[in-house]
């Protein structure tokens, strides 16, 4: 992929909205038809398999739809407690769950002004995670990258995360990460997106290439 400007730099509100539909576009196809012993493969996520995370993903959005945020949401316990309601879901009901959440989920993001970006980047990680547990090409990276990227970059922002200047294959500019806070200097990424994107979500790293200067991989995850 290459883009020819910053995309981080200018907040856009539709961002989220357009990247679960640009994933949606993709993802709901390879689920529909993926065989159900594909449901049961482990992902990266401890403990889930791609129909627990499928579950997970599927309740988190509606739970934007419907606004129901009570004390706690999106806690480990919260998913756990969202994933066993639908255990006895179909396989099929659970992604028809999730594709309504990826359309309609959008609209209710903007009005948040950005308080729920970070539920979109969430969800689109999430995707990824299913590729890479089924072995597809494709996972952190593809079409969405457009978005998901300044998104990353502004949710770090919101985390206060260390600062850090990436030099991103096939963007023209350096993405600026984090919040400097005079203590300490940038640090520098230089490689691709998917990668960064593994970095900053604590994915394994298996078989990336990467340069990293002025900080350790572990003080990079601003979300699991």
């Amino acid at each position: 992929m290459t883009t020819t400007t910053n995309h981080a730099e200018t907040y856009d509100p539709e961002r989220p909205g357009r990247l679960l539909r640009t994933e949606r576009d993709v993802l709901i196809p390879l689920l529909r038809g993926a065989d159900d012993s594909a449901y049961e493969i482990r992902t990266c996520c401890p403990g889930w398999t791609v129909r627990r995370m499928l579950a997970h993903c599927g309740s988190a959005l509606m739970r934007v739809v419907e606004t129901r945020f009570e004390e706690g949401v999106y806690s480990p316990e919260s998913n756990e407690r969202d994933i066993a309601e639908r255990a006895d879901w179909s396989n099929a009901r659970i992604v028809d769950e999730l594709e309504r959440g990826m359309t309609e989920a959008g609209e209710i993001m903007v009005k948040a002004k950005g308080r729920l970006d970070g539920v979109s980047l969430g969800e689109w990680v999430h995707a990824g995670d299913v590729r890479a547990a089924w072995d597809l090409p494709g996972a952190y990276g593809g079409d969405g990258l457009v978005d998901a990227l300044p998104l990353l970059a502004e949710h770090s922002r919101r985390t206060s995360a260390l600062p850090l200047h990436a030099d991103v294959d096939g963007w023209d500019e350096p993405l600026a990460l984090g919040v400097p806070d005079g203590k300490r200097p940038p640090a520098r990424y230089i490689g691709d997106a998917p990668t960064l994107i593994r970095l900053y979500t604590g994915r394994p790293l298996t078989g990336t290439r990467y340069e990293l200067a002025g900080a350790k991989e572990t003080e990079l995850p601003i979300f699991g």
